[in-house]
């Protein structure tokens, strides 16, 4: 399964659509499910980030300043001059700022290593993306939308989705570490529950895409008429992420990490926030679960692509 999470993970989300489309009726249960799945799939990746590692991955200043401004300062850029031209519908661009805003901190661990990015790195400044992006989230959302926001969202579910899906696991993973580095049983379970990332992943695509497809309904127009924006997104954070690797003088394994963490996105931990929006605003969900769709098979290209456009550096020859 390692070897093969790509194909995994378009099957997994081609599977979902399927079956939301066949069974529309089980996607409210469905939906109850996310939560739960996402939960334990953060657990597993924060079980991956050594505490211990944390506090010296904080000196590696270069590289996670690098991730601070391509995911803070130049994606709010893009975002910015996207927004102009958004659908006027107020679900629609309520999802896009969702999940463009904040960073992902799960599968751009895989994708970055297939293509020869540090995933060391990637991995020790997760907890810092994660407390980042919730941090400035309303900040952002309160900037591009004004006071139409307080009209549409409520701090409890954000405050909620914060303290079960990020604190509650990170805490359990830590604690687990701590048990595995005092005891062999520990140690046995952290190994096994480590083995559990790409099910999950895959549990957890499954549930979000089939639960969300039968919202799709009459905003099927809407919904379409995002995705060249995720897609120029892609295309345009390629190119910003190996300027900021570039500004940074970062190697090839960080510079392609950070143009991963610049292009993908935490579609799958604010979907929570996306689905605690009032019922008249309920595309917005599955307008972050679009951006899932279209990252994914982007993630393909990017493999190829990133080691090409930031290359090793070959070592200068005498003579």
């Amino acid at each position: 399964m390692e070897h093969h999470q790509v194909a995994i993970y378009l099957a997994a989300m081609a599977a979902g659509a399927l079956f939301g489309w066949v069974a529309p009726a089980a996607g409210p249960g469905l939906e109850h499910a996310i939560n739960p799945v996402l939960g334990a799939l953060l657990f597993v990746t924060f079980l991956q980030v050594p505490a211990a590692e944390l506090v010296r991955s904080l000196r590696d200043g270069r590289f996670l300043s690098a991730a601070l401004v391509v995911n803070f300062v130049v994606v709010p850029l893009v975002v910015a001059v996207m927004f102009a031209f958004l659908p006027a519908d107020q679900a629609v661009r309520l999802g896009v700022l969702l999940v463009l805003l904040c960073p992902c901190v799960d599968y751009v661990i895989v994708f970055s290593g297939l293509a020869g990015g540090s995933g060391r790195r990637l991995l020790a400044a997760t907890p810092l993306l994660l407390v980042a992006q919730m941090a400035l989230l309303p900040v952002f959302l309160y900037l591009f939308m004004g006071s139409e926001l307080a009209d549409i969202v409520e701090v409890g579910p954000f405050l909620e989705a914060f303290l079960f899906l990020i604190v509650i696991p990170l805490a359990l993973a830590w604690a687990l570490q701590a048990w595995a580095a005092r005891h062999p049983v520990g140690q046995k379970v952290s190994d096994a529950a480590t083995t559990t990332m790409v099910p999950l992943m895959v549990a957890t695509l499954l549930v979000v895409v089939a639960s969300q497809i039968p919202k799709l309904g009459d905003s099927l127009g809407d919904v379409a008429a995002v995705v060249p924006f995720y897609v120029v997104f892609l295309v345009v954070m390629a190119f910003a992420g190996k300027a900021v690797a570039y500004l940074f003088r970062l190697d090839a394994p960080a510079g392609r990490a950070t143009v991963f963490t610049g292009a993908t996105r935490n579609s799958l931990v604010v979907l929570p926030f996306a689905l605690a929006v009032p019922d008249d605003l309920a595309v917005a969900a599955v307008v972050v679960v679009t951006q899932t769709l279209v990252e994914v098979i982007g993630m393909v290209a990017y493999v190829r692509l990133v080691p090409r456009l930031v290359p090793e550096k070959r070592p200068a020859t005498v003579g």
